[in-house]
């Protein structure tokens, strides 16, 4: 059986990501996308457009030193234009890593991603992670 046209486009954009494809990315996502980050850290927030959400990724590996890396565990639709995919994700900063599972629930629409809601396993180690917002 084909995989559902919603998961393939997430497994897509994890794959993307993965390599540090943007160009994909970009193009998986609509150009009003939002991606919603949990937590009270310095990677918390909302971010408005492709391009926001495309720093915040920079900032991923920025402050691991590229080390910020996703392994994809499991990718879900609903077949009404909803995706939730789950993951674990780790990176290094400074004298500090961390290992935590994850996941993301797409909003899809016309065959692109409008909107991404990012939950974590543990916002208050993510946040301690991550450090306080500048």
């Amino acid at each position: 059986m084909a995989e559902h046209p919603d998961a393939a486009l997430v497994r897509q954009g994890y794959a993307a990501f993965s390599k540090g494809d943007m160009e994909t990315i970009r193009s998986l996502m609509t150009a009003d996308c939002t991606h919603h980050s949990p937590g009270s850290s310095r990677m918390s927030g909302h971010f408005k457009g492709v391009d926001n959400i495309l720093e915040h990724f920079g900032q991923l590996m920025e402050l691991t030193d590229g080390t910020f890396e996703v392994e994809l565990k499991g990718v879900y639709p609903d077949g009404r234009g909803h995706v939730m995919a789950v993951h674990k994700w780790h990176g290094d900063r400074g004298d500090r890593g961390i290992e935590m599972e994850g996941g993301l629930f797409f909003s899809i629409v016309g065959g692109k991603m409008t909107d991404v809601d990012e939950c974590v396993a543990d916002i208050e180690e993510s946040d301690a992670f991550w450090g306080p917002p500048d």
